[in-house]
C-alpha cells in the first residue's frame, strides 16, 4: 500500500454543492459559507462557477460572490469556467485558479453541453492558452468515470484518454469524478490505477458522490494506491444537475473524520467544519448530509 501521510481536501460545496439546490441561495449566504470554510483550515475551496446563468441559475451571482469573500492567505479559491468568456469574467474579479471540465462519456457530453468530448476540449483550449500567459493555474475535471446515466458503463480507455488529454493540455491536476455514484471499491481502484499509468498520481484527485453509500469505501481503496487529493462537499451537498439520480457529494466532515482516525493529516479543524456543515444544513432547511455531523448534533 502507498497510503499518503497527508491529504489535501478540495472543498466543492459552494460550487458543486449549491449548484444543485432547487432554490436560489442568497449571495450573502454563499459568501458567509465560504468565509466559514476558510476558517476551518481548508486550503482549497471551490468558490463558484462562471458558467452561463441559463445553464446554472443558482450561480448567476458568481462575480458578486467572489468579490465578496474574504480571501485568506494560503487558501486557493478556484472557480469553474466553461470557455474563454467565463474565464475573462472570472479574471475581471481577481480569480487566480480556474477549473475546466470534460466527460469520459460521449453520451453525457452531448446531453450535458450539447457537444462531443472533442468539441468540449476545443472550447476550453483558449482558456488554457490564456491561463498559461496569465500565470493562472488550471484544474481539470473528468466526469462519469465510473458510469453514465445515459450510456451505462464507460470504458476505462475513454477515462484514461480524456484525463491524459487534459493533463497534457496543461491542467496541473485532474479530478476523476464518479458523477452518479456508481462506483464500488475495486472498480474505483482499477479506474484510478489505469489513469495513474498515464498521468502521475500526484497530479490526480478523486471526486465521489455517495448515491449508493460507497463513497468512503471508494476513497479508502484509492488512498491505498497513493492518491492524496480528495474532493468533498460540506454537509454532503450537491450532485449533478444534468445527471438524474445523482445524490450528494461525500460529506467533507465524514472524510476528515475517517482520515483523522487513520492518522492521515489534513490540517482541518473537524469540530469547526462540523459546525459549518450544521449551519449550512439549517440555512437550507434540512438535516446535514454528514453522518458525523448528525452524531455531533
Amino acid at each position: 500500500m502507498n497510503m499518503p501521510s497527508s491529504v489535501r481536501i478540495v472543498e466543492v460545496g459552494p460550487r458543486d454543492g449549491l449548484q444543485n439546490e432547487k432554490a436560489i441561495i442568497p449571495t450573502p449566504l454563499k459568501i458567509e459559507l465560504i468565509d466559514r470554510l476558510s476558517a476551518t483550515g481548508l486550503r482549497s475551496i471551490e468558490a463558484t462557477s462562471f458558467v452561463s446563468p441559463k445553464w446554472i441559475p443558482q450561480l448567476a451571482d458568481a462575480a458578486d460572490v467572489f468579490s465578496g469573500i474574504a480571501r485568506k492567505p494560503g487558501v486557493n479559491y478556484p472557480v469553474l469556467v466553461p470557455n474563454l468568456q467565463g474565464y475573462e469574467r472570472a479574471r475581471a474579479v481577481g480569480v487566480e485558479e480556474v477549473a475546466v471540465f470534460a466527460a469520459a462519456s460521449e453520451a453525457f457530453s452531448q446531453k450535458n453541453i450539447n457537444a462531443s468530448i472533442e468539441e468540449s476540449i476545443a472550447r476550453f483550449a483558449p482558456v488554457l492558452e490564456r491561463a498559461r500567459a496569465d500565470g493562472v493555474k488550471v484544474r481539470g475535471y473528468v466526469s462519469t468515470v465510473l458510469g453514465c446515466p445515459y450510456q451505462g458503463e464507460v470504458p476505462l480507455a475513454d477515462v484514461v484518454r480524456v484525463a491524459t488529454r487534459l493533463h497534457r493540455a496543461g491542467c496541473y491536476e485532474i479530478s476523476l469524478g464518479d458523477t452518479i455514484g456508481m462506483g464500488t471499491p475495486r472498480k474505483a481502484a482499477a479506474m484510478l490505477a489505469a489513469v495513474a499509468a498515464e498521468v502521475p498520481m500526484d497530479a490526480l484527485a478523486i471526486h465521489f458522490h455517495d448515491t449508493r453509500g460507497q463513497a468512503l469505501a471508494n476513497i479508502l481503496a484509492c488512498l491505498e494506491l497513493g492518491v492524496s487529493v480528495l474532493d468533498a462537499a460540506v454537509s454532503g451537498t450537491g450532485g449533478c444537475p444534468y445527471a438524474k439520480g445523482a445524490s450528494g457529494n461525500v460529506a467533507s466532515e465524514d472524510v476528515v473524520f475517517m482520515l483523522d482516525g487513520m492518522g492521515i493529516a489534513t490540517g482541518i479543524d473537524l469540530p469547526r467544519l462540523i459546525e459549518t456543515g450544521q449551519w449550512l444544513a439549517a440555512q437550507l432547511g434540512r438535516e446535514t448530509g454528514s453522518k458525523v455531523g448528525k452524531a455531533a448534533a
